[in-house]
């Protein structure tokens, strides 16, 4: 697995603290062929992918946010140290995620699994479809009127 050492004293991992690793990701994971490194860079991907603005439908969105459940249920079983080494990079994620997102309306903005109770500022759709409600197709599911602050850009125009 790779995992910087300590950026505080450069101490690398044990073997114990490996292992511990693995097995946290695994159970987090629910399966899969996951690495704490490949957790995150799954949340970054999604993070970008928000930041310049979301394509998919809603119930894709649900479905990429899988990478930061998995990352959530992993969290708590890691080694403290490791927690420790990596948490400032999980903040700066949740952070930019936070700040290209809006909360869903009338439900809270932390708690267990918040990521999912966001939704992208900018939504892209495809010129010429309906939006019914002003959301773009397959974003008409959530169960509130689209928020104001939420842009939707076609794209597709000749």
């Amino acid at each position: 697995m790779e995992l910087a050492p300590d950026p505080v004293d450069g101490t690398p991992l044990t073997a114990e603290e490996y292992e511990a690793v693995r097995a946290a990701v695994a159970a987090g994971g629910r399966g899969g062929a996951w690495t704490l490194n490949s957790l995150f860079a799954g949340w970054r991907d999604v993070v970008e992918d928000v930041e310049e603005g979301y394509g998919p439908c809603a119930p894709e969105f649900d479905d990429d946010l899988s990478c930061r459940d998995a990352l959530g249920r992993a969290w708590p079983l890691l080694p403290p140290r490791v927690r420790a080494i990596r948490r400032p990079e999980l903040d700066e994620l949740d952070g930019r995620f936070r700040a290209a997102t809006v909360p869903w309306p009338d439900r809270p903005e932390e708690g267990p699994r918040w990521w999912h109770r966001r939704i992208p500022l900018v939504l892209e759709a495809e010129a010429g479809l309906p939006r019914p409600g002003g959301w773009p197709l397959g974003w008409e599911i959530l169960p509130f009127p689209k928020p104001d602050g939420v842009r939707v850009v076609e794209w597709g125009r000749p």
